[in-house]
């Protein structure tokens, strides 16, 4: 809940003037009242503005992760892929293909995408579905690299993005949590791509990144698709198809592991 007379204010200052890019830096309120005008000029209900952006400060343990992590696939792929494809992930990915065999079947048959490749992107990015999503605010999150300087374009539309996945009734304010970019759900998607990509697949009206592995897997795989992913073709080095697993991470030592960890789930 938050407080009634801060609700009044921040509804005022959006209706006070015309939707504008918003100012990096400087005071964090005036900030937050300009992506507010952006956020209702994009369609964003003064209620979810509101509640959102109610009692907001920038997260500076945020911006010390975000300055640290320059050079994270510095290692080499074998000593990468030995710390993230291990026996025991390999087991339960072949076990999580068997149990959902006739999803992935569905899924592959829509977006062109095999089931081993999806299930290797699930079990790096959150163990299947059982590691850390990420506890952080979303909103708070996104808000704080927004307002830095070095990337605040690119926050600034994942803002928005968030603030359009709360409108759509996808996932209510308090569930509205990921990692240390804002990335939301399952396999880890940005609120921008959540909105593009995400699909409902489990026909209950929402798309639930953090909950459905239902919609989790087809989101991915209609991610891969819609960005030129090639059904039926290799996704090797050097092929068309692990240029667009780009798409899903650009560090080549991840698109590498992805094949690895799939061609292992495809063995007997």
């Amino acid at each position: 809940m938050f407080a009634r007379p801060l609700a009044f204010l921040l509804c005022a200052l959006l209706l006070a003037a015309p939707a504008r890019a918003a100012q990096c830096g400087g005071d964090f309120n005036a900030f937050l009242s300009a992506m507010g005008r952006e956020a209702a000029a994009a369609g964003i209900s003064q209620d979810v503005i509101a509640s959102a952006f109610a009692g907001l400060a920038p997260d500076g343990t945020v911006l010390a992760f975000d300055r640290r992590q320059h050079g994270t696939f510095r290692q080499s792929f074998e000593r990468y892929a030995a710390t993230r494809v291990t026996a025991a992930r390999i087991a339960r990915g072949k076990q999580m293909l068997a149990r959902h065999a006739n999803l992935l079947a569905r899924i592959e048959r829509q977006f062109g995408v095999p089931g081993p490749v999806l299930v290797a992107i699930w079990g790096l990015e959150s163990d299947f579905g059982t590691g850390d999503l990420g506890k952080l605010p979303v909103i708070r999150v996104l808000a704080t690299l927004a307002h830095d300087c070095r990337r605040s374009e690119l926050f600034q539309r994942e803002l928005i993005a968030a603030l359009k996945i709360v409108q759509r009734g996808d996932l209510p304010l308090r569930e509205l949590r990921g990692a240390y970019a804002g990335e939301i759900g399952q396999t880890q998607f940005l609120p921008s791509s959540y909105i593009k990509y995400g699909v409902d697949y489990d026909g209950d009206g929402h798309v639930d990144l953090r909950h459905s592995a239902a919609d989790v897997l087809a989101s991915t795989a209609n991610l891969l698709k819609a960005n030129g992913w090639q059904a039926g073709a290799p996704y090797g080095e050097g092929t068309a198809n692990f240029e667009v697993l780009r798409e899903w991470n650009r560090a080549l030592i991840y698109r590498k592991t992805v094949v690895y960890f799939a061609e292992r789930l495809k063995e007997r």
